[in-house]
């Protein structure tokens, strides 16, 4: 009786410790955007340079300044997220931020006079470094005096821009005028699954690794290549083992391997490096790229990267 009393206890008190631990896990943090479709319909876009190629993109800093709607939305799904333990990055805070992040940009230049290039929206996921951009686009429908609202909710992994969550849905028809009303009415039933599609793709990352790609290229003047010999081992090759021994369980696809040119997808690193911070591609890549440089490769480098989940190490220059 004695020992069932102890076994008892103790699996109260495992499960009291695994519920505690739960509650206690960390969760992705989220921005929430409008999505691009209603970006289009309400005409808030903007155009910019992409290597000689006109792009147009959405534009949230119009959006949030003109459409008192948009910021409502926002409003209520930061408070229905916030509720449920979810961290939220503000759009519009994060917007001051790269205000200030791009008048020191305008006065920095490489050292062949070339600018940083940047699409609006990589800058804005840099800033916000949150893990999960969440996309928001909604319709009211209008049947006499009754109104309800259809949405669409996608979860995108600010890394990989793909999708890992999402909900849709039209609410019950109401009286109710009020927007954020008839929203919360139509989200309701379908966030808790949203956010847990969200948190189990979060902890899929906390155990194998957020996943980035890096690409290793060489400027043309550089006498060396990928092919080239270190102790009786090709560079290639010490590049692959260097990722073997640093990823999350060694974990990462070698798309393309040539004497000029590395891809790799699939690359998974640690979701926060030694010091808590959130690691991103560049944060990663940075160890790399002080193993090329140093003892015995010598390898002088440049880094570049695009958004927070794509980098670029070009060998044999700056």
């Amino acid at each position: 009786m004695k020992n069932l009393f102890q076994i008892l206890t103790l699996v109260f008190f495992c499960l009291f410790l695994g519920d505690k631990a739960y509650s206690q896990a960390k969760k992705p943090t989220i921005m929430i955007v409008p999505n691009d479709n209603w970006c289009i319909k309400n005409n808030y876009l903007t155009k910019f340079d992409e290597a000689g190629t006109l792009r147009t993109v959405p534009d949230y800093e119009a959006a949030l300044q003109d459409n008192s709607e948009l910021v409502l939305v926002i409003n209520k799904l930061n408070e229905l997220m916030a509720d449920r333990g979810f961290p939220l990055k503000n759009l519009e805070s994060v917007f001051k931020t790269i205000k200030s992040e791009m008048a020191e940009d305008a006065l920095l230049t490489s050292k062949d006079g070339a600018g940083i290039a940047e699409s609006p929206f990589e800058r804005l996921k840099k800033t916000a470094k949150a893990d999960i951009i969440m996309q928001i686009s909604w319709t009211v429908n209008q049947v006499g005096p009754k109104r309800s609202i259809t949405f669409n909710l996608q979860g995108l992994d600010a890394y990989t821009d793909k999708q890992v969550a999402g909900a849709s849905g039209t609410g019950q028809q109401s009286f109710s005028a009020e927007l954020v009303i008839l929203l919360e009415e139509a989200v309701i039933a379908y966030l808790d699954n949203f956010n847990s599609q969200l948190q189990k793709h979060f902890e899929d990352m906390f155990e194998n690794g957020r996943e980035i790609v890096i690409r290793i290229k060489r400027f043309d003047s550089w006498q060396s290549d990928l092919e080239t010999e270190y102790g009786g081992e090709e560079l290639s090759a010490l590049i692959e083992k260097w990722l073997a021994k640093n990823t999350v369980k060694g974990r990462f696809s070698t798309t393309e391997a040539s004497e000029n040119n590395m891809y790799f997808e699939q690359v998974r690193i640690p979701l926060f490096d030694n010091n808590g911070a959130s690691l991103d591609a560049r944060g990663f890549t940075k160890g790399l790229q002080s193993f090329l440089k140093s003892e015995p490769y010598k390898i002088p480098n440049k880094l570049m990267t695009k958004g927070l989940g794509s980098a670029t190490i070009v060998l044999g220059g700056k």
